[in-house]
């Protein structure tokens, strides 16, 4: 799909989504089952059952962009979160780590933190 992207907000549909379903059927999961908006900044991520194909929706201004990525090895799968019923928030790390085929979770990476100086 795309290795980076200037889209600020990425959310990855967590458990199973119909692959079948196109725009009008993603759209309305996002609002309908999580209240977001599928008109703001946003690429949303749906991956379906057996985690080989992710579809991925954009609002570029003027219409939606509906994105497709399927794995062509049979063995190969994308490395989901399957919890339930939850839209969640990516970091570019993650989406480019999930594009990659690794967890969006890794264990070894070094975790930014945030550094607070008291000036006084």
């Amino acid at each position: 799909m795309l290795r980076e992207t200037a889209i600020p907000n990425i959310y990855v549909i967590c458990g199973y989504t119909d692959m079948r379903k196109g725009q009008a059927g993603l759209i309305q999961i996002i609002q309908g089952t999580y209240d977001l908006d599928p008109y703001s900044e946003s690429l949303f991520l749906f991956c379906g059952r057996n985690a080989r194909k992710i579809k991925g929706l954009c609002w570029e201004g003027d219409g939606f962009l509906l994105l497709s990525k399927a794995l062509n090895c049979k063995d190969c799968r994308f490395q989901w979160p399957r919890t339930a019923e939850e839209a969640r928030l990516l970091t570019k790390d993650q989406f480019i780590w999930l594009m990659q085929g690794l967890a969006i979770e890794q264990p070894k990476a070094i975790k930014k933190t945030e550094v607070k100086y008291d000036l006084y």
